[in-house]
């Protein structure tokens, strides 16, 4: 189903403006909003990674000036863009470093790059970052001082946001929370960096998939054998499809997903004690609006009260966040917002 957006007109807004890039490894978001975080207008652009960074900076540069037009402003009316990009990055330099997901993009200056072909200045962060941002400027977090948000699908993303800061470290690698070690086992699951034991090996798209698997290799009774035979792809919504249709073992990887998450969450309340934590992504099992999501939050509120401590847990909220795709470039024009703030 396509996310509805709702759009302000230019007479409506109250500049300055600001303009959202959320740089995906398949598309990328574009969007302008105003001092308060309403949106003028929206467009989406295939991110063709395969031609490389710089004319994917030259369709960003192109892509912010049509947003722009579409908004009815005049491009002297924008105060800053904001870029949320995926992979390891030097956010001070404005640079990516070796982004997985898009392959020859290595060491190459996003940020002056975008900025050079859309003629504005450019705030630089990890897409995590953004995302987190946009939830707490104007979705699901407005009302806290502070929040962590999860980005569950093929890996697990984060981000951590206190107060209007943004926790991205000195090495422009915190909140790194997927790679959180919560299985020290020698044979605990392998994550996507290569290392062992880490919360997306046990809690990601990628790891419901190895452990459905897994669980057919060893014969467990499940009616998924049979969705497989009619031609369906092994995937958490197929699980979700099947749990929500009586079958145990789909229920179980699910609620242990959940598991795993809490313990994931624990971690965080014991050492930065936020406000609250969001659950987005593509892997949230229908959110709020279906039983098996609120089994699955419900699931990890379990977890996080038998295991932290009881003050945290009482005090916490852990909730859905509810931007859905648009967190990551409205956060984009959030985090742009900051940056022409302070200076």
């Amino acid at each position: 189903m396509s996310q509805v957006r709702c759009f302000i007109s230019a007479v409506e807004a109250q500049a300055p403006f600001f303009v959202g890039l959320d740089l995906g490894g398949t598309n990328i978001k574009v969007g302008v909003v105003d001092d308060q975080g309403r949106p003028l207008s929206w467009l989406s652009v295939p991110t063709e990674a395969e031609k490389g960074p710089e004319d994917a900076s030259a369709r960003m540069g192109e892509a912010v000036k049509r947003a722009i037009f579409e908004a009815d402003i005049e491009p002297s009316a924008i105060a800053r863009v904001g870029l949320g990009s995926p992979g390891t990055m030097d956010i001070p330099a404005g640079m990516l470093v070796e982004p997985v997901n898009l392959k020859g993009w290595d060491h190459f200056p996003i940020r002056d790059r975008v900025s050079h072909y859309c003629g504005l200045p450019v705030a630089f962060a990890n897409d995590g970052a953004a995302a987190a941002y946009g939830e707490f400027w104007i979705g699901a977090g407005r009302e806290f001082h502070s929040l962590v948000l999860f980005t569950l699908g093929t890996g697990i993303g984060c981000g951590i946001i206190i107060g209007d800061l943004s926790i991205d470290g000195e090495n422009s690698h915190g909140a790194e929370c997927g790679h959180l070690i919560i299985n020290d086992a020698e044979d605990a699951r392998v994550c996507g960096c290569g290392q062992s034991g880490h919360l997306e090996a046990y809690a990601s798209a990628t790891a419901v998939i190895k452990c459905a698997q897994e669980a057919l290799d060893a014969g467990r009774p499940t009616s998924l054998p049979d969705r497989l035979a009619e031609g369906k792809e092994l995937s958490p919504k197929l699980l979700a499809q099947e749990a929500e249709a009586g079958d145990r073992l789909s229920l179980e990887i699910i609620l242990e997903v959940a598991r795993y998450m809490g313990i994931g969450i624990v971690n965080l309340l014991h050492t930065i004690d936020p406000n609250c934590v969001l659950l987005g992504g593509a892997m949230t099992f229908g959110g709020n609006e279906t039983e098996l999501g609120r089994r699955f939050l419900t699931r990890i509120k379990e977890e996080v009260n038998r295991r932290a401590f009881a003050l945290l847990a009482e005090r916490i909220t852990i909730d859905f966040a509810t931007l859905g795709g648009d967190a990551g470039y409205l956060g984009a024009a959030g985090i742009a917002r900051v940056e022409h703030m302070r200076k």
